[in-house]
């Protein structure tokens, strides 16, 4: 347990002043394990189909076992549960390298790519988790609505941020250096902050039992209005892959495969600042209408993506897309936690982060074998398809939240 202080502190003073430099890195190698996979496997194998096909299976792997671990965290507290899970990870992350050099089977690369996602550490959603909680039990209760939105935003930002930066760094080391590098990069990122971050004070809050005793059914997970997020958040994740895939194809026409995470960071230059710049959003301006809105934003950016046929117009493109990506995943982490049942805060955040990363990998396998089989081009055209899932998924939230409010008008009738 925290130790209980002032209702009228800060939530920066409750959590530590320590606490959220720690959670950003230990976010890193998160980000940085389909990317990193991808470009070595593709690298040392030859093959971006190839390639493709293990960032799926790191993506299968987070989906199976990520939920486990967030309920896992749910019953037994984060810091049992990280401290094991984040020796293994970087153990794997650090053994990869030497299992693709080392000219074994396909098969049992793809194996180990599948047990690097299975055992991701879920620090992301591990953090909302400790900060919702903190903000619930230990802020004043006129403070709470207010920090929980920025929260949410600062969040969300730091996860777009990382999902940006992580591309960035592999393409960094792996043009600078060696493809090889990336992985060692984020093993040694993940025994060092993620262990950090396991044992940080906030760690000892135990969730699951001190803020919510009681956990809701299983079943409550289910619930259409919580269920719209996650495939909005996947829309998202699916959105990521076909991007960075394609864009390293048409890099690859280009000449500078190993350029395309360097580029891929211009989308981080608008995303970052409007997503921390969303808790200013007036509160008539819902989470759901943020949603659809800047969902829209990034579809007409991917329509435009499909058709620039030069770098200077890929860039700009990219730049323009970062617009709408940080306000929706602000508006869908904050509707998931608003819609999280009782005593399954983490398992609800590990969902909607494990979405993320299996629409990634989904996303970068397909591509991969398009950009193969049928051209740059077409490879292209599918961050249309990841974006128009995010409006959809965004039109039926705000469906089922009319529906909602109208059944709860004539409840009171």
């Amino acid at each position: 347990m925290l130790h209980t202080r002032p209702a009228g502190g800060s939530l920066i003073a409750h959590a530590g002043r320590t606490y959220f430099p720690v959670a950003f890195i230990a976010r890193l190698p998160f980000a940085m394990m389909v990317v990193g996979v991808l470009t070595l496997v593709v690298a040392e194998r030859g093959s971006l189909s190839l390639g493709g096909v293990n960032s799926a299976f790191v993506g299968i792997g987070s989906a199976l076992f990520g939920p486990m671990l967030g309920a896992a965290a749910d019953r037994l507290g984060q810091r049992r549960v990280l401290v094991p899970i984040g020796i293994v990870n970087g153990v794997l992350l650090a053994l990869l390298p030497l299992v693709v050099q080392s000219g074994s089977p396909d098969v049992a690369v793809l194996a180990m790519s599948f047990l690097i996602g299975a055992s991701a550490p879920q620090v992301a959603p591990m953090s909302r988790t400790r900060l919702v909680a903190i903000i619930r039990t230990r802020l004043a209760p006129e403070r709470r609505e207010r920090t929980l939105s920025g929260t949410m935003a600062y969040e969300s930002a730091a996860d777009e941020t990382v999902f940006i930066i992580g591309p960035f760094l592999v393409g960094l080391l792996a043009s600078a250096i060696a493809p090889w590098v990336a992985l060692a990069g984020a093993a040694a990122l993940t025994f060092v902050f993620v262990t950090a971050f396991a044992l940080h004070p906030t760690g000892r809050l135990a969730v699951g039992h001190s803020a919510e005793s009681v956990q809701a059914p299983a079943r409550e997970l289910l619930r259409p209005a919580l269920v719209a997020v996650v495939v909005g958040i996947l829309g998202v994740g699916l959105f990521f892959g076909a991007t960075l895939t394609s864009l390293t194809a048409f890099m690859g026409d280009q000449g500078e495969p190993a350029r395309a995470g360097l580029l891929y960071g211009l989308m981080g230059i608008g995303s970052a600042g409007l997503a921390l710049g969303s808790a200013a959003f007036p509160e008539r301006f819902a989470l759901g209408w943020r949603w659809f809105v800047f969902g829209a934003v990034l579809l007409g950016g991917a329509i435009a993506f499909a058709t620039a046929g030069s770098v200077l117009a890929v860039a700009i493109v990219l730049a323009v897309m970062g617009v709408g990506i940080g306000p929706t995943l602000v508006s869908q982490y904050s509707l998931g936690s608003d819609r999280s049942p009782v005593g399954r805060s983490a398992t609800t955040m590990t969902i909607l982060g494990s979405a993320v990363i299996v629409g990634q990998s989904i996303a970068s396998a397909v591509t991969g074998e398009v950009a193969e089989r049928l051209g740059t081009p077409a490879a292209m055209t599918l961050p249309a398809v990841a974006a128009a899932i995010v409006v959809l998924a965004a039109v039926a939230n705000l469906l089922l939240t009319r529906r909602a409010a109208t059944a709860a008008l004539g409840a009171r009738a």
